[in-house]
C-alpha cells in the first residue's frame, strides 16, 4: 500500500490574524462558560416584573390558559353526553350501518 499525502483544501489560514485571535478567544471564553450572549436583562424592568408574577401564579396554580369553557354549550353537552355513554358502556363504536331501504 502507498503512502499518499493529503493536501488541506482552500486558503491557507493566518493564525496571528485579528479575526482568527477573536475566534480563538470567544472558544476559550465558551469553555470556560465566560461567554455571555444576546442583550443583558434589567430585573427590575416592568416586563421581568410581570414574567416573575406569572411563573409565581403558574407554580400555585392560580394561572389558567385559555378561554374558560361554557358548560352550557352544544359542544359541552354532547362531550358530557358521550362520556356518560362511554362509562355505562352503551357507546358503541366505529361507523353506524347503512339502513338498507327495501322498496
Amino acid at each position: 500500500m502507498k503512502n499518499v499525502e493529503v493536501k488541506k483544501l482552500g486558503r491557507p489560514v493566518n493564525v496571528e490574524s485579528k479575526r482568527q485571535l477573536r475566534i480563538k478567544e470567544l472558544e476559550e471564553k465558551r469553555n470556560k462558560g465566560e461567554l455571555k450572549k444576546g442583550r443583558p436583562i434589567k430585573e427590575d424592568s416592568k416586563r421581568q416584573l410581570r414574567l416573575k408574577e406569572l411563573e409565581l401564579k403558574k407554580l400555585n396554580g392560580d394561572l389558567k390558559k385559555g378561554r374558560p369553557i361554557n358548560s352550557e354549550s352544544k359542544r359541552q353537552l354532547r362531550l358530557k353526553d358521550l362520556e356518560e355513554r362511554r362509562n355505562n358502556g352503551t357507546l358503541k363504536l366505529g361507523r353506524p350501518k347503512m339502513i338498507k331501504v327495501e322498496e
